[in-house]
């Protein structure tokens, strides 16, 4: 949990230096920077799931839609 913070609070930093270094803005830097971190994160724990995991998933979703 403490990587996950350590690398969302460097890309904020990021985000912070390529924005001009203004001032006001650490929120909006954390919060762009977490859906970066986060998002890539799902995208790579879903690509890593095995081929039926993912069909079950699709079609537990499915089942959960038509009811």
């Amino acid at each position: 949990m403490q990587d996950l913070e350590r690398t969302i609070r460097e890309r904020a930093y990021q985000l912070w230096i390529e924005g001009g270094y203004q001032d006001g803005q650490a929120h909006a830097h954390w919060l762009a920077a977490q859906r970066e971190i986060l998002g890539a994160s799902l995208s790579e724990t879903i690509g890593e799931m095995p081929p039926l995991a993912q069909t079950k998933a699709k079609t537990s979703r499915k089942k959960k839609r038509a009811a």
